[in-house]
């Protein structure tokens, strides 16, 4: 039988820890998340409890310094793999990406921020306290980071920022926001981040609700119109925003590699089981040629992406992360998620086009995995120039 579990190949990086993990998670997964996963989607939202559960299974803490209460020690990249493979099982994307959306929020300030930004923001987000987002997106502008035009002029103790930003993934529930702007001249020497806060006058935001997936996720466009904000909030040095900003891309790309690939064993397990239940013409739909062909495809493609993500992981561990590798596995990932998404619904037919259906909403969200994180043709750009094309 086709199962998530049966399509996770051998690997020699994974061990015990990762297998006790792996329990851990689960247990809280379909506990916590999975029976409520459907009325979340309806109501495009998450309950703010589900921050506090997931700090105390040591999910939200993961890969961030034990002195502001992160979890590092014994846990590797693996384990990070193995959060987004179990919060996909639930066939909801929104999931992760909001619940989980401080990991590309809060990396800036956990790497380039001063001890003072540290020592207020961390451990009250790593607690599920707080929320942070990251704002890079602009409305007139999306993957060209070097071209954002959010200003933030400084003056005396302040920067004053002016402009928007939107698609922020948790961004109408954030406290705070690690947001790049610009402070010098054209192109990535002129970008800066800066630490804002939710409260801060001038700042305001919208619920960006009607998407065509994610749909508990929290998206939202954010406004600054003469923003104070503290000179100290900066995070890292000015002009020297673009640094922060790229840092954690080899990480984010991966974790959107892990949920695509999750999301594809989701849609091979659930239309498996449907075909072997289903007869037509006198047989399962599970015995027909053409059916078990669609099957082996799906399988060939995902152990491949899984064999590619894992040598990536590896390399990103050991600091021999190649940028190219991972540009392209991220395309990889996505167009294998499509692939299974579309095979598993022409096999679910009409059960697969209802709500309710797993893969349904993964076929829905297939697009925001393709865009979010770097498109598939930036990244394939990115990786034609790392090829010294």
């Amino acid at each position: 039988m086709l199962t998530f579990d049966s399509l996770r190949l051998a690997s020699p990086y994974y061990n015990d820890n990762h297998a006790e993990w792996r329990s851990q998670l689960r247990k809280f997964v379909e506990r916590e998340i999975m029976p409520h996963v459907d009325d979340w989607e309806e109501a495009c939202d998450l309950p703010q409890a589900l921050w506090h559960k997931a700090a105390e299974v040591g999910l939200l803490q993961l890969g961030y310094p034990e002195q502001y209460g992160g979890l590092t020690e014994g846990t590797d990249i693996f384990h990070t793999i193995i959060a987004v493979e179990e919060l996909s099982r639930t066939g909801a994307g929104g999931i992760y990406a909001t619940l989980m959306v401080h990991g590309i929020g809060l990396p800036p300030v956990v790497h380039f921020g001063s001890d003072y930004l540290k020592n207020m923001v961390i451990a009250p987000v790593l607690s599920g306290e707080k929320h942070i987002s990251l704002a890079i997106t602009e409305p007139g502008g999306g993957s060209d980071v070097a071209n954002l035009s959010t200003s933030a002029v400084r003056d005396g103790d302040h920067y004053i920022i002016n402009g928007s930003k939107t698609f922020i993934t948790g961004g109408i529930r954030a406290d705070w926001y690690t947001v790049a702007v610009r402070t010098g001249g054209e192109g990535v020497g002129g970008i800066s981040m800066i630490l804002v806060p939710a409260d801060a006058a001038g700042f305001s935001r919208t619920p960006l609700n009607k998407k065509q997936g994610w749909w508990c996720s929290d998206t939202a466009t954010l406004y600054f119109d003469n923003v104070r904000v503290p000179a100290s909030y900066l995070i890292g040095a000015e002009n020297q925003g673009f640094m922060p900003i790229v840092h954690n891309f080899n990480n984010e790309r991966l974790a959107l590699t892990a949920g695509a690939l999750a999301s594809a064993k989701v849609c091979i397990e659930e239309a498996a089981a449907w075909a072997k239940e289903r007869k037509t013409f006198g047989k399962p739909l599970s015995k027909h040629q053409v059916i078990r062909h669609k099957f082996a495809e799906m399988v060939r493609q995902v152990n491949a992406t899984q064999a590619y993500m894992d040598s990536c992981a590896w390399q990103i561990q050991n600091g021999k992360a190649k940028p190219a590798d991972i540009a392209l596995l991220k395309v990889q990932a996505t167009m294998v998620m499509e692939f299974c998404a579309r095979e598993a619904l022409q096999i679910l037919g009409g059960a697969g086009y209802m709500r309710g259906c797993k893969s349904e909403r993964i076929y829905r969200e297939v697009r925001v995995n393709a865009i979010g994180g770097g498109s598939e043709e930036i990244m394939r750009d990115l990786a034609a120039r790392q090829l010294g094309l």
